[in-house]
């Protein structure tokens, strides 16, 4: 698929520098206008529930919270690993914006039109 980026998010805060460094390379992509997707899973479902990400920042760049506001900002999608989600009792009434419950088949659908994809 032409123009699509994906990438998939495993940590939160257990590895905010790979957290941070993931949505670094979503909005170079989102800036790049490839239609691009962040898929939360494991402990980065964390990222998509509001006010979680809002006190981490790396030294050397842009506070989560603003890189994670101006991806959904470019348009950016972000598809949060439902089961996941549910295993860590998180609240879906508190998702941040622009962030989607998915399961599996959508980042399958979307990876098998050939998006290629970026793992952190």
């Amino acid at each position: 698929m032409a123009g699509t980026f994906c990438v998939s998010l495993t940590k939160s805060k257990n590895d905010t520098d790979g957290a941070t460094v993931a949505f670094v390379m979503a909005n170079a992509a989102a800036g790049s206008e490839k239609e691009t997707a962040v898929f939360l899973s494991l402990e980065g479902v964390r990222l998509a529930e509001e006010g979680y990400a809002d006190d981490i920042h790396e030294e050397g760049f842009a506070p989560l919270k603003e890189l994670v506001t101006n991806f959904v900002g470019a348009g950016g999608i972000v598809w949060v690993c439902s089961p996941c989600f549910k295993k860590r009792g998180l609240d879906e009434t508190k998702l941040i914006k622009g962030a989607m419950m998915v399961g599996g088949a959508k980042l399958v659908e979307f990876l098998s039109a050939g998006a290629p994809c970026v793992t952190y």
